[in-house]
């Protein structure tokens, strides 16, 4: 469990404990809520997270609605007034239900003690099957100090009415595999695009199977890197644009992403599991000299030279690539199992999808579907909570980074084996880039709204709790915090320099400006 505690819930908090469940406190049920929706995809179990009423509710709706929309499990808790109070004003009233029901598969308002075991278990269920997602649970004041005796807590927790949620997940018909595999045999340049759903449903053996069988060179969206890694001879991960462009048919696992020509609807590693054995009797492959596999091979040797060029140099004050290259071969050094990585910010997570390598599936955190700021620290926490053989390494801006950074506080507090290693550039994007003619007006002797302090110590504030801060600014600074902290395998910040017009507005998304 992950939350805020407080009125009402604090002692079911401490309850949790006792019971053996483990619960991770946060400062705020924004980086509470991306912590359990985080939880849910790297364990394929629903994270809990837990709030007070009203606010703390309102706090969560961020974890609870980046659940739905990257379709991960997730089910949220609140605590509300007394049911006799309602209406009335009572301390942070506010209709829970109404205010959730726009992000959540299934929500209810528990009224009654007895009622607790059935809902519980239908919320987890129904975040789990079919498509996943986010379920939610109001626990009113008065009920949450009910008490059963013993006996009657056994009876009706024995009753629970448990349906078989394997029956539930969505079946895919054979006729529509064998259509499937059809278009794929008669595709010319076909391409295999895979993401986080296929990570989330264990798919990588599956889809290895199929990689292999057939010779289809393979696109990871950012968060399906390592589900195959980086480096396979078939990935076209620096050739995108021209794979994209030129493909005839695709074979997309992110199915939301385009309305589809036909639509395998089910689990992916199922999907896949059935494609396989459809091809099995009678395979088909694309040899690597295939004129379609050798056009994307070349496009991504000769992208790749070219980024290896840019990486070699030691550019300092630091650009983005330098610290970024030293990043990388850092984490690469740590062999298996990898670290995961959580990546966020602009600039930072952009240059980071081309330069950061995964071997290893679901190693990579990200903004995600909605491209969401604020995840990083919360990410970071789930991340080592839900894998502790891991070291769990956070590249951020230090535009993300803010959004989240008083919970560098939990990772001393809980000791976790997190590294934050923030790209500090003065600002989003960089300082201040205005042109002449927007330094006008009133307050044009105020801040530009893209900029912050610059040379902020970042690294100060994990050491006022007792962790460890760096400041670094040149390759061999960077180098050895990185060695250190690692080594160590406890929380740190290690505060990089950047040049602050090194970036640029990211995501070539300025016409939407």
């Amino acid at each position: 469990m992950f939350g805020v505690v407080g009125i009402p819930v604090t002692s079911l908090a401490n309850r949790a404990l006792s019971a053996g469940i483990r619960f991770i406190s946060f400062h705020n049920e924004q980086s509470a809520g991306y912590a359990a929706s985080a939880y849910g995809y790297l364990t394929a179990r629903p994270g809990v997270l837990l709030t007070v009423s009203g606010p703390g509710c309102v706090h969560g709706l961020a974890g609870l609605s980046n659940a739905a929309v990257n379709t991960w499990p997730m089910l949220m808790i609140s605590g509300s007034c007394d049911q006799r109070d309602v209406g009335r004003g009572d301390f942070q009233e506010l209709d829970q239900i109404q205010a959730v029901k726009p992000y959540v598969k299934f929500a209810a308002k528990v009224t009654h003690i007895s009622q607790i075991p059935n809902l519980v278990f239908e919320a987890l269920s129904q975040s789990v099957i079919g498509r996943p997602g986010a379920c939610y649970l109001d626990v009113p004041s008065d009920v949450l100090h009910q008490k059963v005796s013993k006996f009657e807590a056994d009876r009706l927790l024995n009753g629970v009415e448990r349906v078989g949620i394997e029956g539930l997940r969505l079946g895919i018909g054979s006729a529509e595999v064998g259509k499937a595999v059809s278009m794929i045999r008669a595709a010319e340049r076909p391409l295999i695009v895979f993401g986080k759903g296929a990570a989330y449903a264990r798919a990588e053996d599956e889809l290895r199977r199929f990689v292999e069988r057939t010779g289809i060179p393979f696109l990871p969206t950012p968060m399906g890197k390592g589900l195959l890694p980086d480096t396979h001879e078939l990935a076209a991960t620096a050739a995108r644009s021209l794979a994209i462009g030129q493909c005839d048919v695709a074979v997309v696992e992110e199915i939301e992403l385009r309305k589809p020509h036909l639509g395998l609807v089910g689990d992916a590693r199922e999907a896949l599991r059935m494609i396989n054995e459809e091809i099995k009797d009678d395979p088909f492959c694309f040899v690597r000299s295939h004129p379609w596999v050798e056009v994307i091979s070349r496009k991504s040797k000769d992208n790749v030279a070219k980024l290896e060029v840019q990486l070699a140099k030691d550019v300092v004050p630091f650009n983005f690539f330098t610290p970024m290259r030293i990043i990388r071969d850092a984490i690469l050094a740590e062999g298996s199992p990898a670290p995961i990585l959580v990546s966020e910010g602009a600039n930072t997570m952009d240059v980071g999808r081309s330069v950061l390598i995964q071997t290893e599936p679901r190693t990579r955190l990200d903004a995600g579907t909605w491209g969401t700021m604020g995840v990083g620290l919360g990410y970071c926490i789930a991340a080592a909570v839900a894998s502790p053989d891991r070291l769990v390494v956070a590249v951020e801006g230090d535009s993300g980074f803010g959004f989240s950074a008083m919970e560098v506080e939990t990772l001393v507090r809980y000791q976790l084996p997190v590294i934050v290693i923030v790209f500090n550039n003065g600002g989003v994007y960089g300082g201040d880039r205005r042109s002449p003619e927007e330094i006008a007006g009133p307050y044009k002797d105020d801040p530009a709204p893209t900029s912050f302090v610059p040379g902020a110590a970042y690294h100060k504030l994990i050491e006022a709790f007792g962790g460890k801060g760096y400041l670094v600014g040149t390759p061999e600074e960077l180098k050895s915090a990185l060695k250190e902290s690692f080594s160590a395998r406890k929380p740190a910040v290690i505060n990089v320099i950047i040049d602050p017009y090194a970036g640029s507005e990211s995501g070539r998304l300025q016409h939407k400006n």
